[in-house]
């Protein structure tokens, strides 16, 4: 599919030159008729070529697309996705083909004379007005979208936990039985205290630093952003959310987890891929794969940037919980040294 796709984008650069050769000869010349005609064969041809393209994406390349979302809020997101690529693709596919088939219909003729209308407020008023309205629907409709991401009320009983960056991994630390993490600021940072954690803060004493992600379907989750020296971003794709991590200030959002990573291994969509996966990777010789969620940088933030990844498992509430009385305190590990 890949090579299909570059030999595409040689094709396409190959005509570009060619044509642009041929205006440069064309300079001072006047089309005639049978010029218009061929041009006007050459549009439906281009026509039929990028429908036939159309088709192949849809049906072909929809593999590389994500599967379902793995957060309720997530869900929003995909709708709001699905309903504007529908919109544009209906759309474009009307449009390319009034515009090729009326380049054909309507070629240069020397026994035709072209028509020409000043202005139609009419017309003004639909391809104005129609736009505005699908536009504001949108634009409404992510606002409240982004809202409900951005919604860290504790109606839900929230579990908070702070991710922290730096070049080149992820660092995550949850709150305690308070619910209330401590505060942390890079000047703290020294020794085993890797997150600069204010171990005077009396929230900050029963807080527990991780190295991997766990957490419970079907509970909301708050997460707090922090970078230790360059702009970051917390990219979690299957739960589609981002998020930057800036240095010297706190950035935040939440959603909900809907499946358990065993729930998600077993969706269709992500079986299908995982064979596609451990097929290529078979025939290099390469260990097989196995889904994860996984939290991503999605700012090139150095050399090392693709090394940041950090695991995401998201369990049943009890399983969670055990992990979680399992994980030491920052007062516990940091009395140690």
């Amino acid at each position: 599919m890949l090579a299909l796709f570059y030999i595409f984008i040689g094709v396409a650069i190959g005509v570009s030159v060619w044509q642009i050769t041929r205006i440069m000869d064309f300079r001072g010349s006047i089309a005639n008729d049978k010029d218009n005609a061929a041009h006007g064969k050459y549009a439906i041809v281009f026509l039929a070529f990028l429908y036939a393209m159309m088709i192949y994406c849809l049906i072909f390349l929809n593999v590389i697309m994500l599967p379902e979302s793995a957060s309720i809020e997530g869900e929003h997101d995909d709708r709001l996705f699905n309903i504007t690529f529908w919109l544009i693709g209906v759309v474009q596919f009307f449009m390319q083909f009034l515009i090729f088939y009326f380049t054909f219909k309507y070629r240069g003729s020397k026994d035709r004379k072209a028509k020409f209308y000043a202005d139609s407020h009419k017309l003004e008023f639909i391809w104005t007005v129609t736009p505005a309205i699908v536009l504001v629907f949108l634009v409404g409709y992510g606002l409240w979208q982004w809202n409900n991401v951005m919604d860290l009320s504790n109606d839900e009983d929230p579990i908070v936990i702070e991710v922290y960056a730096q070049q080149f991994n992820w660092k995550a630390r949850y709150a305690g039985a308070d619910n209330t993490l401590g505060y942390g600021n890079v000047n703290f940072i020294k020794g085993i205290n890797t997150m600069g954690v204010d171990m005077r803060d009396k929230n900050a004493a029963d807080d527990k630093q991780v190295s991997e992600l766990y957490l419970p379907k079907g509970r909301k989750i708050h997460f707090k952003f922090r970078s230790q020296d360059v702009l970051h971003s917390a990219y979690m794709p299957h739960f589609r959310a981002q998020m930057n991590c800036v240095p010297g200030m706190v950035t935040k959002f939440g959603f909900t987890p809907k499946y358990t990573t065993k729930e998600m291994r077993d969706q269709p969509e992500v079986i299908a891929k995982s064979i596609g996966i451990n097929k290529i990777r078979r025939a290099r010789g390469d260990d097989p794969y196995v889904f994860n969620y996984l939290l991503l940088c999605n700012k090139i933030c150095g050399a090392s940037h693709y090394n940041m990844q950090f695991k995401i498992t998201v369990v049943e509430q009890d399983e969670y919980d055990t992990w979680l009385s399992e994980q030491p305190t920052l007062t516990e590990v940091i009395s140690k040294y």
